[in-house]
């Protein structure tokens, strides 16, 4: 398999992709303080029906880190799409990844075939739980710097299904080791939508696919059923046995939900 391996100056910024595989576009957009290898499991599989694009989000992986000016990762993505000669994707994004998905499906929605989010983050919705749970792993970062941050990240609660298999946290802890932390100990100019997304969801018109990892943290259940609820075209998938990381914890079936879903759409 011929893998397109390249820096794309875009934005403003140096974004890290890969492409592969022929036909209709998919994109995939990894989690918080993690990269375009979290998706391994996917890439060759899915590249075998699409031409796979995958990235590392400004600030992560081999991308360069945030300056002082205002960014979003929205439309980082759509620079980066253009510069690929891409106008219309299937945009498949986890946790923040899904977060960037569902603010591009709002942004460019003319680039947008699907929208698959899976355990994601909502703009403009305030996870709780989550932040509180969090709270240790920023005061760690306050003392010992970001390296240590993401450390103590690796044994939290949101990667505890995760752990339980030895080779997906030795993948997330590669991940994670690499990753300098910055996002711990600096103002990232990351520009938020306004209004936040969380108010516009019934914008969306696309068909969309939203997972749930059945044993993931109680805000990633309020926020699929939020954009079940709000989504126009919304199918909402609970995937059993697994938490955040369902793409790594399951990868067959996550692979199977995603690709039947995009089989309805694909010419």
């Amino acid at each position: 398999m011929y893998v397109e391996t390249r820096i794309a100056k875009v934005n403003g910024t140096q974004l890290y992709y890969e492409v592969a595989g022929n036909g209709p576009t998919l994109v995939l957009i990894h989690g918080f303080l993690l990269d375009h290898r979290m998706w391994d499991d996917q890439f060759e599989i899915f590249v075998q029906k699409y031409r796979v694009v995958r990235y590392d989000c400004r600030g992560f992986g081999n991308s360069t880190l945030p300056t002082e000016e205002a960014y979003s990762h929205a439309d980082d993505l759509q620079a980066l799409l253009l510069h690929l000669g891409i106008t219309q994707a299937h945009i498949v994004g986890l946790s923040m990844g899904g977060e960037i998905a569902i603010n591009f499906a709002l942004t460019y929605p003319e680039m947008t075939t699907t929208l698959t989010a899976s355990d994601p983050l909502l703009d403009g919705y305030v996870a709780a739980e989550l932040n509180q749970t969090i709270a240790p792993v920023v005061e760690r970062a306050m003392i010992a710097g970001g390296r240590a941050a993401n450390a103590l990240l690796l044994d939290h609660v949101i990667f505890a299904p995760a752990n339980e298999q030895p080779t997906v946290r030795a993948r997330l802890e590669e991940m994670l080791t690499e990753n300098p932390g910055w996002h711990w100990v600096n103002e990232d100019p990351l520009r938020n939508m306004d209004p936040p997304a969380v108010t516009r969801l019934q914008e969306i018109a696309v068909p969309t696919l939203v997972i749930l990892g059945e044993r993931d943290m109680a805000d990633f259940h309020t926020i699929t059923a939020i954009l079940q609820q709000n989504v126009i075209q919304a199918r909402l998938v609970t995937l059993p046995g697994v938490g955040h990381m369902s793409n790594m914890e399951a990868p067959i079936l996550f692979n199977s939900t995603v690709l039947s879903f995009l089989q309805q759409y694909t010419d």
